[in-house]
């Protein structure tokens, strides 16, 4: 006794085990090649721009440092700071950001006036923001982008 499933005809076998043909194969690696072109330089972009919070953090933090160290120094006010000379009681202020994305350097230094300013470094170096700079006042910038001030702070 014989039972027909389906429509009682049998595929070839060769029909059955038949894998994906290069055609088939060529599409999906285009379709891959597609997206990953147009994700990874978003993708990039999005890093970079999440990078800028170590500078923005590495500015505030020395900036409170250099009003520490004004305090503590009256006669000199902010001239005689330097980068390796400003600590606090739970922080010590590096030359570059924690994660180090960004070198930090003073300008600008008198009694009463200073400029701190975050270079970017490496990778970090192709953003749009450039330089960061934050002064005595609180006042900041960016300075060699391509961007304005508000879109980098």
């Amino acid at each position: 006794m014989r039972l027909d499933v389906g429509s009682g005809r049998s595929r070839p076998k060769s029909r059955a085990l038949r894998g994906f043909t290069l055609i088939e194969v060529m599409i999906v690696v285009a379709l891959i090649g597609f997206l990953a072109a147009v994700a990874l330089p978003s993708y990039q972009s999005s890093v970079r721009k999440a990078r800028r919070a170590d500078a923005r953090s590495a500015l505030v933090t020395t900036a409170q440092l250099m009003e520490r160290y004004s305090t503590e120094h009256a006669g000199s006010g902010y001239s005689t700071a330097t980068i390796s000379t400003l600590t606090g009681p739970t922080v010590v202020a590096k030359p570059a950001s924690d994660n180090g994305y960004y070198l930090l350097s003073l300008s600008n230094l008198a009694a009463t006036t200073f400029t701190l300013n975050a270079v970017p470094q490496g990778k970090q170096a192709v953003d749009g923001c450039a330089t960061f700079t934050l002064d005595e006042r609180g006042v900041r910038g960016v300075s060699g982008g391509t961007l304005t001030t508000n879109d980098c702070w």
